[in-house]
């Protein structure tokens, strides 16, 4: 792709990705407490479902808390983040537990080049909302690139089950149910800043996008009508 009307994948995930002291408070705000994995099972459970265990690649890995608990299910694990400090602990983290097959890489959904064979396998939880619908497409064709025929795509994130005139009051009960510590996890205004600054999208316009990308949709799960996770196969 042309590099000069590539957006900057860092501006779009916020600035707050270059603060070390956020990202060292990253999976606490999230929810997870040190030690706990929590739906990063379910990821790995859903992909080991699909007999995958070669390489996997995991796009705006964080933290690494994906890739680090799947290396020991896969010969390769690539984290891919565009954070410079989400991947220096991810480095930190991987060298502490003795991991020698996790791989990082600085880059995004728009700039990772792959290296080696196909993918078997891309996990991306939580970061695909950071780009607009039209990036959203170009991306996960570029996802269905570097997997192998076959391969599988792993996608959690924020995605919106309803209808637009029910938003009113699907994301009223959404907003009620924050966390009213900001230490604890995210707040009301967390959640409404995410509203006017990223691009969440509909069910129904992501599930267009995956079949144009080449994805047959296999397995499906949403937790209420904000967030949903998807297992598909590369046809």
């Amino acid at each position: 792709m042309d590099a000069s009307w590539i957006p900057d994948e860092l501006a779009y995930a916020g600035p707050e990705h270059l603060d070390p002291a956020f990202v060292a408070g990253y999976d606490r705000k999230a929810g997870y407490e040190a030690g706990t994995r929590s739906d990063v099972d379910e990821d790995i459970a859903a992909l080991a479902e699909q007999g995958v265990d070669g390489t996997l690649v995991d796009l705006g890995a964080g933290t690494g808390r994906l890739a680090l608990a799947a290396a020991p299910e896969f010969r390769r694990v690539v984290a891919v983040d565009v954070s410079p400090a989400m991947q220096h602990v991810i480095r930190d983290r991987a060298a502490q537990a003795g991991l020698s097959n996790v791989e990082c890489v600085r880059a995004g959904f728009l700039t990772y080049e792959h290296a080696g064979p196909p993918a078997d396998a891309v996990c991306t939880r939580n970061a695909l909302h950071q780009l607009p619908d039209f990036w959203k497409a170009l991306a996960l064709e570029r996802v269905a690139g570097v997997l192998r025929p076959g391969g599988v795509l792993r996608l959690r994130d924020l995605i919106f089950d309803f209808h637009p005139r029910e938003a009113d009051e699907v994301i009223g009960r959404w907003l009620d149910g924050a966390a009213t510590d900001p230490a604890l996890g995210y707040t009301r205004e967390d959640f409404a800043e995410h509203l006017r600054t990223e691009f969440s999208t509909f069910r129904w316009l992501l599930e267009p996008m995956l079949d144009a990308a080449g994805f047959e949709i296999v397995q499906v799960a949403f937790r209420g009508p904000i967030y949903g996770a998807y297992t598909c196969v590369k046809r």
